[in-house]
């Protein structure tokens, strides 16, 4: 049999192998034994069990989910990802529930696994994320059905955050019309649930998949009617509303770049920089990480986008620390950099930059269009490091259905 033939039990059976008993593994994940046995019976598998079960016996989710098989070749496993995860998003909003499988865990459930799924993409493991995103969809939606009428704006939130999830997990893989799917039925169900925030969560997001299609201006409409929706009194904010809020705004401040806009840039980089400073600290919301460090090192490619390349070396000497930011932030400052210094004509500096991330962060480089962008740029380097170069990206290019070559503008 195929791996992917095998049922989430078979599977789990199997990668615990004859040395590890059932009681074994139980103790190694925390579980019940009993929690073991209907996994592997196929009687019940939570998120969070998958999750724990995953991390003991030291695979991703999309092995024991069968995407993946065990050190299978990682472009077969986005093919396998995406197809289950569009399946997912247009049977979940055509309302086709898993037949024969009973809702496992509540609203609290849930809210730990769509945090342990951004927190996978936030790592830059956007095939982990998306192999999470499909059961994540099936059980909001079933969670959703099972609330009573009345009752369902809590439930419509977790769902619009599943579809939110999956939307991004696309765009970062490529998948055009996917991710145009899936932030379609965010909004939807978005502007069903109790909070009154998510609805300008998922517009910033849509305005983000726009950027990526190369719909720069409509980006940018979009991106600055969700910072106003969602801005706060500042004497008043709550911590969460200054996160949303300054994301939100410096987004506006990017695709403003992007643009060549360069007062719109600057008023809404001020308005980022001064939400960052009354948070004093990063802090994570609504699947997003905020704060000063955030909107310092953004505003390096924000300058370098606008061509201030001066004012983005002098931002990248300031910064001496950015471990307070996700692993995927950082990936993507370092490449910021590399742009700022392949600008500056210091190609060596560099090239170092680039291809030590290359080097580091392989999963998350490979769905970035970001590093032959700079590549391109860095025409006068030496031709045999130019090369060596061009083959860690090379065999880090991740799939691309439907979107636009991405340039300097459209580039994530």
């Amino acid at each position: 049999m195929q791996w992917g033939e095998y049922s989430n039990g078979q599977r789990i059976k199997i990668l615990r192998g004859r040395d590890v008993t059932q009681a074994q593994l139980a103790e190694m994940t925390g579980l019940s034994v009993v929690t073991i046995q209907k996994a592997e019976q196929d009687k019940a598998l939570s998120l969070n069990t998958l999750l724990t079960i995953a991390d003991s016996l030291g695979v991703d989710t999309s092995v024991i989910l069968g995407q993946q098989a065990p050190r299978r070749a990682m472009a077969q496993a986005d093919r396998i990802t995406l197809r289950t995860l569009s399946q997912t998003v247009h049977d979940t909003a055509a309302g086709m529930l898993p037949g024969g499988v009973e809702e496992v865990g509540g609203a609290d459930d849930l809210r730990s696994a769509i945090s342990a799924c951004w927190e996978r993409y936030w790592k830059g493991l956007y095939v982990e994320a998306g192999a999470l995103a499909a059961p994540l969809l099936q059980q909001a939606a079933m969670h959703l059905h099972g609330r009573p009428t009345g009752e369902q704006g809590e439930a419509w939130g977790l769902l619009a955050d599943s579809y939110r999830i999956s939307a991004y997990v696309a765009n970062l893989m490529g998948a055009r019309d996917l991710a145009y799917a899936a932030i379609g039925h965010a909004q939807a169900s978005a502007e069903r649930s109790a909070d009154e925030l998510q609805p300008a969560v998922v517009a910033s997001g849509r305005s983000w998949i726009y950027l990526r299609d190369a719909r720069l201006q409509d980006a940018l409409r979009l991106a600055e009617k969700a910072a106003v929706d969602v801005e706060p009194r500042f004497s008043t904010a709550t911590v969460d509303q200054l996160t949303v809020y300054g994301s939100h705004i410096n987004f506006a401040a990017v695709v403003a770049s992007r643009l060549k806009n360069k007062a719109r840039a600057a008023d809404y980089l001020s308005q980022s920089h001064a939400a960052g400073v009354r948070m004093g600290t990063e802090h994570r919301a609504y699947g997003t990480l905020f704060g000063p460090l955030t909107a310092t090192t953004q505003a390096v490619g924000i300058n370098v986008a606008l061509g201030l390349t001066g004012k983005a070396l002098t931002l990248i000497d300031g910064i001496k620390d950015v471990s307070g930011l996700t692993e995927a932030a950082q990936h993507r400052y370092a490449m910021d950099k590399a742009m700022t210094l392949a600008d500056a004509g210091l190609w060596d500096r560099s090239l170092d930059t680039l291809e030590e991330t290359l080097v580091q962060a392989p999963e998350w480089a490979r769905h970035q269009a970001l590093p032959n962008v700079i590549v391109e740029k860095v025409g006068r380097a030496s031709t045999a490091r130019l090369r060596r170069v061009r083959d860690l990206i090379g065999a880090q290019t991740g799939i691309s259905h439907g979107f636009p070559p991405a340039t300097a503008k459209s580039a994530l």
